[in-house]
């Protein structure tokens, strides 16, 4: 079977599954320098399993062009390429394995430093050890850049730690959102319903995310509706005062005359 520690895609190599091949990929890429993709997978009409896959460079294709007639208001930056490598693997019925039937391993763009891979968006891993430090630094009331810092010493370098900053960030984010009680949601749910009752005007909004786990709120009361209508000449989003000690940003919409 193939192995991990060889680097270097060659035709015949086998493995176990499909995953096993994506997973070769996925660091042959990170040890090599450059971000991958799973191009397309195919599966049998009759039992529904995988028959064969197509892994190939992130930079593979050409963008298609816009269909709209205005110009953007941000245009992204061009990274597709039209790089031509990949590695295709086929599953073998008899023999019960995957099977490396072609491969193309040059690149027609600059690939990354090795000082620069660990950035690359599937090099980037927090471990189960890594989220359990992370949660301690942040239960003790460190803040996530200083132990983020902190963690990058331990490490000999922020590309040894495997994430970045934001993936930290995002990673606290999603443990809250994910641990916040049903008494705390509903207590505040129905602070929001006494609001009403006492004021018809007082209005609020919640936005769930892919887990029907609340992600954003929005409120507001009579007040707010009544300084709007005197101060809503322009109008911004205030958040440069950070965030509370669960992480959660709290924004506040400025008007002015």
């Amino acid at each position: 079977m193939g192995s991990i520690g060889n680097r270097i895609p060659e035709v015949g190599m086998r493995f176990r599954n499909s995953d096993e091949a994506w997973e070769f990929w996925v660091q042959y890429g990170g040890h090599i320098g450059f971000d991958v993709r799973n191009r397309n997978t195919i599966r049998s009409r009759i039992d529904g399993t995988i028959t064969s896959c197509r892994f190939v460079c992130s930079n593979e294709g050409i963008r298609r062009k816009s269909q709209i007639d205005h110009e953007p208001k941000r245009i992204r930056a061009e990274t597709r390429t039209n790089c031509k490598v990949r590695m295709i693997v086929s599953f073998d019925r008899v023999a019960k394995f995957f099977e490396v039937t072609e491969v193309d391993l040059e690149h027609n763009h600059l690939l990354q430093l090795p000082q620069t891979c660990h950035l690359l968006a599937l090099q980037r891993k927090i471990s189960d050890v890594q989220a359990l430090e992370i949660e301690i630094a942040n239960d003790s009331g460190i803040m996530p850049k200083a132990s983020h810092e902190v963690a990058c010493r331990r490490a000999g370098g922020k590309f040894n730690v495997g994430y970045t900053l934001t993936d930290q960030k995002n990673h606290l984010r999603t443990k809250r959102q994910r641990e916040m009680a049903y008494g705390q949601a509903g207590s505040m749910l129905k602070f929001f319903r006494d609001k009403i009752v006492e004021n018809p005007s007082f209005q609020y909004h919640l936005q769930l995310d892919c887990e029907e786990h609340i992600a954003n709120i929005l409120w507001v009361d009579a007040k707010m509706l009544l300084d709007y209508a005197h101060f809503g000449d322009v109008v911004t989003f205030d958040t440069t005062f950070g965030t509370n000690k669960e992480y959660r940003p709290f924004g506040i919409f400025l008007g002015l005359n």
